[in-house]
C-alpha cells in the first residue's frame, strides 16, 4: 500500500470537535463492505454439533421477565466456551451470570467475552460480504463511557484508528449497555461519518440526499451547514430519551477523504467528486447474550461498488449516471443503448483506481466474493453455517460474473445471536 499524498486530503475548515459552543475534551492522538436469475449450486452446510445437554433452568423458576433474558445468556456462555476452550468450563460462569440476573436484571459481560461476542456478530451478519476477516476484529471496550462528550471523543479516535493512514482497520467501539430503568446513550448517525443533504426549492438537492434529514436536524440544533455537495454532518448523540442531542464538528483529521480521478480520462477529476475512506455504521444496536449496546460503532472497508455502484450512482442519491455518461459521450436517447451500464462501469473503474493511487484499502467486487466463499468453506469445516442474504451478498455490478451468485446459502435466522440489529426506538 502506498503513503497518502496530496491526492489524499482530509476535511478543512472548522472540524474543532464542538458541541454548539462547548469543547469536549481533545481526543488522544494516534491513528462494511455490506448488496438474481438462475441459481446453479447449492451449498449445505453440515449441521452443527449439539452442545452437551445443561439444566441451568431447571431449578430457577422465573415469575417475572426480567431485563436480560437468561436463556440468551446462557445460551451465548456455552457459545463462547466452546470456541474459546481455554476459558475452562462454562458451567460456574453460568450459575455466577445467572445469579447476577437474579440480582440486577442484567449482568456484565468479561472483557473476552464481549470482544468474542461482537466479533461473533460480524460473523453472524447474513448481509456482509467481507465476513472472512471477522477474527481481526479491533474491540475498544468503552463500557465505563456513557455521556454525549465521551462518546464523540471516542468516536473520534475510532475513526483516527481505523483510518490507519489508509490502511483500513476493522474496528468496533462498544459504549455503556442498556440497563433497567437506564437506555444507554444513543448516536444518532447512520454512519460515523457521511455527507450532509440540502434541498432546494426547485426540488433538486445539493449533496447527498441520503443525508438530507440529520442535516436538517442538526441545523435545528444550532450546525451552522452549509450548501456544499461534500459536507461532513456533525455527531449527534443523545444521552437519554427525550433529551435534547448535542452535536459535535468531526475534527479534519478523523476524516480522510479520497479524490476521485480515472486513469483513462483526465476529464473526470474535473467532476470534483470525492468520498471518505472509513464506512462506521453507528445505528445499530449490538447484542450479545441477551445484553444490548445501542452505541457500538462500527467498520470495515469498502468495496468499490458501495461507492461507485450505489452512493455516487443511485437516481435518490448523487445521481452521477447523466453525467458520466454525457462527458463519455453516450447516446442516452434509450435505455437500449446499455448508456447506464457503461457509464456505472467506468464510474466504478474511476473509484477503485483512485483508493489504489491514494494507498486507501478497498475491495472489488470479484475478489471480495471469492474471499466470502473461503469464508463460507472456512465455517463449513468448522461445522457451522453461513447465513446470507442472496440479494446483499451478489454485489450491484457484474454479479452473474461473481462465483457469489451461482449459490444457494443457508436461511437468515433473525433470532441468530449475537448480531447487529435495528435499534429499538425509544
Amino acid at each position: 500500500m502506498s503513503l497518502i499524498f496530496d491526492r489524499l486530503r482530509t476535511r478543512s475548515g472548522n472540524r474543532s470537535g464542538e458541541r454548539g459552543t462547548r469543547r469536549p475534551a481533545a481526543a488522544p492522538g494516534g491513528a462494511c463492505p455490506y448488496s438474481h436469475a438462475h441459481v446453479h449450486g447449492h451449498l449445505v452446510p453440515e449441521e452443527p454439533p449439539e452442545p452437551a445437554a445443561e439444566p441451568p433452568f431447571t431449578d430457577r423458576p422465573f415469575t417475572d421477565r426480567p431485563f436480560t433474558d437468561p436463556q440468551q445468556a446462557a445460551d451465548f456462555i456455552r457459545r463462547f466456551h466452546a470456541e474459546q476452550p481455554a476459558a475452562g468450563d462454562p458451567q460456574a460462569r453460568i450459575r455466577a451470570v445467572l445469579d447476577e440476573i437474579d440480582r440486577t436484571g442484567t449482568y456484565e459481560h468479561t472483557p473476552d467475552e464481549l470482544a468474542h461476542g461482537a466479533r461473533l456478530a460480524w460473523r453472524n451478519a447474513a448481509r456482509c460480504i467481507g465476513r472472512l476477516y471477522w477474527r481481526s476484529l479491533v474491540v475498544r471496550d468503552l463500557r465505563h463511557l456513557s455521556s454525549a462528550d465521551d462518546l464523540a471523543t471516542e468516536c473520534f479516535t475510532h475513526l483516527r484508528t481505523a483510518t490507519n493512514g489508509g490502511r483500513i482497520r476493522p474496528v468496533i467501539s462498544v459504549f455503556a449497555p442498556d440497563r433497567p430503568g437506564r437506555p444507554a446513550a444513543r448516536i444518532l448517525n447512520q454512519q460515523l461519518v457521511r455527507y450532509a443533504g440540502h434541498p432546494g426549492p426547485d426540488g433538486r438537492w445539493t449533496g447527498d440526499p441520503a443525508g438530507g434529514q440529520l442535516a436538517a436536524r442538526a441545523r435545528d440544533l444550532g450546525w451552522k451547514g452549509g450548501e456544499e455537495r461534500f459536507e461532513v454532518l456533525p455527531l449527534l448523540v443523545q444521552e437519554r430519551p427525550g433529551e435534547r442531542p448535542a452535536w459535535y464538528e468531526l475534527p479534519e483529521d478523523t476524516t480522510l477523504e479520497v479524490p476521485l480521478s480515472h486513469p483513462g480520462h483526465p476529464w473526470f477529476a474535473e467532476l470534483d467528486l470525492r468520498w471518505y475512506a472509513v464506512p462506521a455504521i453507528s445505528d445499530q444496536t449490538l447484542e450479545i447474550g441477551g445484553v444490548r449496546y445501542p452505541a457500538a460503532p462500527f467498520n470495515g472497508w469498502y468495496m468499490g461498488t458501495e461507492i461507485g455502484a450505489r452512493n455516487l450512482a443511485d437516481a435518490d442519491r448523487y445521481d452521477m449516471l447523466p453525467t458520466v455518461a454525457a462527458r463519455l459521450g453516450l447516446d442516452t436517447s434509450s435505455d437500449r443503448t446499455l448508456w447506464r451500464d457503461r457509464a456505472l462501469v467506468e464510474l466504478n473503474v474511476a473509484v477503485l483506481h483512485s483508493f489504489q493511487e491514494a494507498g486507501v484499502t478497498m475491495s472489488d467486487h470479484h475478489t471480495e466474493s471469492e474471499r466470502f466463499l473461503r469464508h463460507v468453506a472456512r465455517e463449513k469445516r468448522a461445522g457451522r453455517p453461513t447465513p446470507a442474504d442472496w440479494s446483499w451478498i451478489v454485489p450491484p455490478v457484474s454479479g452473474g460474473l461473481t462465483p457469489v451468485y451461482h449459490r444457494y446459502y443457508d436461511p437468515v435466522d433473525p433470532a441468530l445471536r449475537p448480531a447487529f440489529v435495528a435499534r429499538e426506538p425509544w
